[in-house]
């Protein structure tokens, strides 16, 4: 899960996909704003054939974030 969250994040952010860690804050370290954040909750629900709710969406600080309630949701 976390390879295909990282590829997303690079590729939407224009990092390199070194930058993109677990620990990473999606805001203080990638550089995503409000916009992108929004970027990637859509392409992770079309991707995922999810619905995020919006509380979720509030706790995405770091990439591992991310990827834990991803993993969650599809177990």
């Amino acid at each position: 899960m976390f390879e295909q969250v990282k590829e997303i994040l690079a590729r939407q952010l224009r990092v390199s996909p070194d930058r993109v860690t677990l620990d990473a804050q999606i805001k203080k370290d990638l550089g995503a704003d409000s916009v992108d954040i929004l970027q990637l909750l859509m392409r992770l629900e079309d991707d995922y054939g999810i619905v995020i709710p919006d509380q979720e969406l509030a706790k995405f600080e770091t990439v591992g974030d991310v990827v834990a309630f991803l993993d969650s949701i599809k177990q």
